[in-house]
């Protein structure tokens, strides 16, 4: 196709083959074409085409007003929703194809807000030069196909930088969420912030305290599940921002770690958390390639936050941080909350973070059956979370001793799952149920019933399957010692 400024061969190919990928998009640009209307793909599709990589939904802009669009796609398209008519969008299914498109927009912010007082624009270079950074501001004509770069998003892309298609200072003041969303686009892509960008989200910082913890959660998700979350991280703790989203990171930069004295805590956490994502795929061992687990990366990246809180300097100039995974577990609690992570994510990440020191509390490798009941026990559904958590928490340079600690670790995993096979470990209960303790002691429902079950539990810990008559006698023998 023709009007393609500074694009190869090869991303004038894969321009063409977006479009025509989607038959009902061609079909769509010549219904608005005949009525007199502009209308083009643009954003996150194109961007994504250019770079070879898998397309996302189907974004497209118009000087069409809703009522319009919806005049014009009525008796073609399958399906119409208007939820986002105020905001200039109508939604639309042709056959399988979801698509959505807005009119122009020219909007204007409130300084105290991040939401916008919609004006409807009039010109397609006004609205892209609306757009978050100048590679999601590159769009192609419908049905022509005709390439659209006035804010040089094709070289951004080739240089790999992430850079507003105006002032930065400009862009983060309409949209301070766009701060994060410049983070997220270097975890993404793997891309640079420009150097623009960085001085304005350092100078804006504080201004991402306007943004809803939502929205926010929303694009921390996106960054820690990217390919290269890392980089972006590093960027928010730069910057400060995440003084302002997430201040228990930020914090770990000046403590030691009593394990790892050439790095603080704040490199060793940001190497763990690379490790774990090494590891994932553990998780969904039989999987082509797994996707990324939040849970695991959250736990990774937040599982020394007790360690500032727990500081405490001894003679000879040793550094200890007692209780820091108790600590620790209660911080990431309270910080998910504050984002509004949902109960599931947060009673997991927190039980990770306190469960993250249990395989050092057992020296080097003496464990009993006991022991090893109850760490299975105590991590529940998260046990194979712990297992990559715990590996990933050695990032000491001794190889000889991060070799001793991975074959401890083996070992318990062995242990784990011969027991696991012997006693079904991942189903523990006593060797009686709440009915069948009651009709031992001849008792009534109550508290002395809870009481029972959690001697039984314990003693199951302890001891391994009794068998039902042993832990009767066993019962009865407690009940008469606690009655006597």
């Amino acid at each position: 196709m023709s009007n393609s400024p500074g694009l190869t061969p090869h991303q004038r190919e894969r321009l063409d083959r977006l479009i025509g990928s989607e038959p009902a998009l061609v079909e769509l640009g010549e219904r608005f074409a005949a009525a007199g209307h502009e209308l083009s793909v643009v954003g996150g599709p194109v961007r994504d085409a250019l770079m070879g990589r898998a397309g996302q939904d189907w974004d497209l802009t118009t000087d069409a007003r809703p009522e319009q669009m919806e005049e014009l796609v009525a008796g073609w398209a399958d399906a119409i929703w208007d939820v986002g008519r105020a905001f200039g969008t109508i939604a639309m299914r042709k056959g399988g194809v979801h698509i959505e498109v807005t009119t122009y927009r020219s909007d204007e912010y409130d300084f105290a807000s991040r939401k916008p007082q919609v004006r409807f624009g009039e010109t397609l270079d006004g609205d892209l030069s609306r757009r978050d950074f100048a590679i999601n501001a590159m769009a192609v004509w419908l049905p022509s196909g005709d390439f659209v770069d006035h804010f040089d998003g094709l070289a951004d892309l080739r240089a790999g930088v992430v850079r507003t298609p105006v002032a930065a200072g400009i862009s983060f003041g309409d949209d301070p969420l766009r701060m994060m969303r410049a983070a997220r686009f270097v975890a993404q892509l793997g891309f640079t912030a420009h150097p623009e960008v960085v001085t304005a989200m350092t100078a804006m910082a504080d201004r991402l305290d306007i943004v809803s913890a939502e929205r926010i959660r929303d694009e921390l998700v996106k960054l820690l599940c990217s390919d290269h979350p890392v980089a972006g991280l590093r960027i928010l703790v730069e910057t400060g921002l995440a003084d302002h989203m997430l201040p228990e990171l930020p914090a770990l930069v000046l403590e030691r770690d009593e394990h790892h004295r050439h790095k603080d805590v704040y490199e060793h956490s940001l190497t763990v958390l690379e490790q774990a994502i090494a590891l994932e795929a553990r998780l969904d061992p039989g999987s082509n390639g797994h996707g990324a687990d939040l849970v695991l990366r959250l736990a990774a990246l937040l599982h020394d936050i007790g360690k500032p809180r727990t500081r405490r300097f001894q003679a000879g100039g040793t550094v200890t941080f007692h209780h820091h995974d108790v600590v620790g577990a209660k911080l990431a609690r309270k910080r998910l909350r504050a984002l509004r992570f949902d109960n599931s994510t947060v009673d997991r990440v927190s039980r990770l973070v306190g469960l993250h020191l249990r395989f050092h509390g057992y020296g080097s490798g003496e464990w009993t059956d006991s022991a090893v009941r109850r760490y299975v026990r105590d991590a529940g559904d998260q046990l194979e979370r712990l297992h990559i958590l715990t590996r990933a928490d050695s990032t000491t340079r001794n190889q000889q001793k991060a070799a001793r600690l991975q074959r401890t670790y083996d070992e318990l995993e062995e242990r784990i799952a011969v027991l696991a096979e012997k006693e079904q470990l991942d189903s523990m209960r006593p060797d009686l149920d709440g009915n069948q303790i009651m009709d031992v002691l001849g008792i009534g429902p109550g508290r002395e019933v809870g009481d029972a079950y959690r001697f039984l539990l314990e003693l199951r810990m302890d001891q391994g399957p009794l068998g039902e008559a042993a832990a009767a006698d066993a019962l009865k023998t407690w009940w008469a010692d606690r009655n006597g």
